[in-house]
């Protein structure tokens, strides 16, 4: 399966674009860093030199393969509401590219704000509302109602392995700077967890399987409390360990309070996935894990 895909040099999708290489697939990979493309040239896949706004060389990458995958995500949270347009946009392009045939699309999604009380499930449904400004799920849904074989894969929030400097990474670096690992105080809330290198498998699976699913979650660890995530940093940089109201996170308090807890039951069972990498505790205990943040 020749398969174009989007962030090929990203935390995930060069993970992708590994475990599809390694799975006898070609990866026509979107890159506009020419030094990060030699990687991808390296590990046996094509370049596509382009960025998101490039909607001419989406639409023409997309019409030659015979799957899309979507992971690019500018995470620039200073112009979220602008990147998130930027994304939906891009999906909308992608899914143009493929209208009228049976060539799926998977296109990235998170788990936050999904459920209330309990983990979310891959029948929950994301916010409608002006306040939830990424659309990515939405805009693959609208594909799927015009007869594009379209889905969403959710990601757990931190995506974790070594090299990591996503979500877990900023609470590191936050101990670091302020002499405590901290946990949002009456919060009680927890985070879903996956390995990038379990992510990648679902990515995979769900295009081998004939994408027949709306959604998946790529979800190994359903429910890590946020104080074991701090008291885990707080061992490894010798740092006290407590909870500190939303002013000691900053831009981050609404994430770090946030209940980001899901299932991937119906995942595993569709998919037959199952998660074989080292959990986040354990990436926790490495002093490796740490380097990045």
């Amino acid at each position: 399966m020749h398969v174009f895909l989007t962030g090929a040099t990203g935390w995930v999708g060069a993970t992708v674009a590994a475990e599809l290489l390694a799975a006898g697939h070609q990866v026509s990979g979107l890159v506009r860093n020419a030094d990060k493309a030699q990687a991808l040239l390296a590990a046996g896949g094509q370049v596509v030199h382009g960025t998101l706004d490039d909607h001419d060389v989406l639409f023409a990458a997309a019409a030659k393969a015979d799957a899309v995958i979507h992971t690019a995500f500018n995470h620039d949270f200073s112009r979220f509401a602008q990147n998130c347009a930027q994304d939906q946009r891009a999906i909308e392009v992608l899914g143009e590219a493929l209208l009228g045939s049976e060539r799926p699309l998977l296109v990235t999604s998170g788990l936050a704000r999904l459920s209330q009380g309990r983990p979310a499930t891959e029948a929950d449904k994301p916010g409608e509302g002006p306040d939830y400004l990424r659309r990515s799920e939405q805009a693959a849904q609208a594909l799927a109602e015009k007869g594009v074989r379209a889905a969403s894969i959710r990601l757990a929030p931190t995506v974790h392995g070594v090299g990591d400097h996503g979500f877990v990474p900023i609470l590191i670096a936050l101990a670091k700077q302020t002499g405590v690992a901290a946990w949002p105080a009456g919060a009680d809330n927890h985070w879903a967890a996956v390995h990038r290198i379990d992510a990648a498998k679902v990515y995979r699976l769900a295009l081998e399987s004939g994408v027949t699913q709306p959604v998946y979650h790529a979800v190994a660890e359903e429910a890590i409390a946020m104080r074991d995530i701090a008291i885990a940093i707080g061992k490894m940089l010798g740092l006290p360990a407590e909870p500190r109201e939303a002013a000691h996170f900053g831009w981050f308090a609404n994430f770090a309070a946030g209940e980001m807890s899901a299932s991937s039951e119906q995942t595993r069972q569709v998919l037959g996935w199952q998660p074989t990498q080292r959990t986040l505790l354990d990436d926790l205990s490495d002093e490796a894990y740490y380097a990045h943040s």
